[in-house]
């Protein structure tokens, strides 16, 4: 049961990803309703089966405060699809400041990208166009939603409704 279930709150917006027996547990104990759920696929008493979960939606209202996405090196790697920025590899990747540090660049979501050793040890203490590197996607300041969507995958597309993502 590696399976994840997205959580919505009271008003379909998406607040969470939790896995499916904790789902199970809030639906059971009617703190959430089931609104999607998985295709042949059940959960088994001795005595009943209950359909697995994919979305529930909490029965109250939950305000979360949002702080935003934590910079760290996990997050980082998770917004820029575990890939180099520059050439696209996979294999030895590190975090690269745009602006070095030492030219006063700062530790920020619009500063930092995903960057193998190689294309890190090319670029050395200079912007990319300085060392003709080009950027393969401009980095971004992820939200929520976005990384709920990261976690988005094919057994998992009823998701897409809840994300706002065009099947």
């Amino acid at each position: 049961m590696k399976d994840k279930v997205l959580i919505l709150n009271q008003d379909f917006s998406a607040i969470a990803v939790c896995t499916i027996p904790k789902a199970f547990l809030l639906v059971y104990l009617e703190k959430a309703e089931l609104v999607a759920k998985v295709n042949n696929s059940f959960l088994h008493t001795v005595s009943q089966s209950y359909p697995v979960p994919s979305v529930i939606r909490l029965q109250r209202y939950v305000r979360i405060p949002f702080y935003g996405i934590a910079l760290t090196r996990q997050n980082v790697l998770r917004r820029d699809n575990f890939s180099c920025q520059y050439c696209g590899t996979s294999k030895n990747l590190t975090l690269d400041h745009l602006t070095p540090r030492s030219r006063g660049g700062a530790t920020n979501w619009l500063n930092l990208v995903t960057a193998c050793m190689r294309c890190n040890t090319r670029k050395g203490d200079r912007t990319p166009e300085e060392a003709g590197l080009k950027l393969v996607r401009k980095p971004i300041k992820p939200s929520l939603k976005t990384f709920l969507q990261l976690q988005l995958d094919t057994s998992n597309q009823e998701w897409g409704t809840y994300l706002g993502i065009e099947k």
